[in-house]
């Protein structure tokens, strides 16, 4: 029942977005990809992108496995070939234990409840090798307002100090962060140039002004190290 309403809902947003704004959509995620996310990424790695959504981050990225996972399973055709799909929920995620060294997850925690976000976690936990990552692209209600409930599944409002605190709590210390790195939409904030992207990309000073996503890196930690251990990386 779920799975059916999610992919009549996702549906639904590609009819009303329109050709035109998915092509762009497409564009700045090959953008995004290429120019930032690949360099958090070796090539000798087994990714998962949960949820996996239009395929877009895992289409482009640049690894050895990819992965990708949605309970919506219309999100498989959106896949290039090679890719393995993996249609369930992210409280029980499909895969082995220690068995992934990456997972992408992009605008997602804002769609589900805080007790699904900690079941999610658990199981990126059990899931990923030792000393695994978790790339999280998400919307920070600290820099939006109004905007943020402007998506209808949109139900909790979470910023980059709610997921330290969550993922901290399950076994995870924070890595790199930074707290305004992109716009909330492509639709409204970004220029319509794949040049003015890159350039923008390229330039730390502009996030600062018109970044209301965060973007952090969460290492699984062993079970006997503190989880409280210092960051690194810049913070910005």
């Amino acid at each position: 029942m779920l799975a059916d309403l999610l992919s009549r809902f996702y549906r639904f947003r590609v009819e009303t977005s329109g050709e035109q704004y998915m092509l762009w959509r497409r564009l700045i995620w090959q953008i995004l990809v290429e120019d930032f996310f690949n360099r958090y990424i070796k090539r000798s790695d087994t990714v998962m992108d949960l949820p996996s959504g239009f395929g877009e981050f895992i289409n482009t990225v640049k690894c050895k496995v990819k992965i990708a996972s949605d309970i919506n399973p219309d999100c498989k055709k959106y896949l290039k070939p090679g890719i393995k799909f993996v249609c369930c929920p992210s409280v029980k995620i499909k895969m082995s234990k220690d068995s992934v060294d990456k997972i992408f997850c992009s605008n997602f925690f804002e769609h589900i409840t805080h007790q699904d976000i900690l079941k999610t976690i658990k199981e990126f936990r059990r899931i990923l090798k030792n000393n695994g990552k978790v790339l999280v692209f998400q919307p920070n209600v600290r820099f939006l307002t109004k905007d943020f409930w402007r998506f209808f599944d949109h139900i909790t409002p979470i910023d980059d100090r709610g997921l330290e605190d969550a993922f901290g709590l399950l076994g995870f210390r924070l890595v790199y962060k930074i707290e305004k790195f992109f716009p909330f939409t492509v639709k409204d904030r970004l220029p319509k140039s794949a040049l003015l992207v890159r350039i923008y990309l390229r330039i730390p000073i502009l996030w600062l002004f018109f970044g209301q996503q965060s973007f952090l890196i969460f290492e699984k930690t062993p079970a006997k190290l503190s989880v409280s251990s210092p960051t690194t990386g810049p913070v910005w």
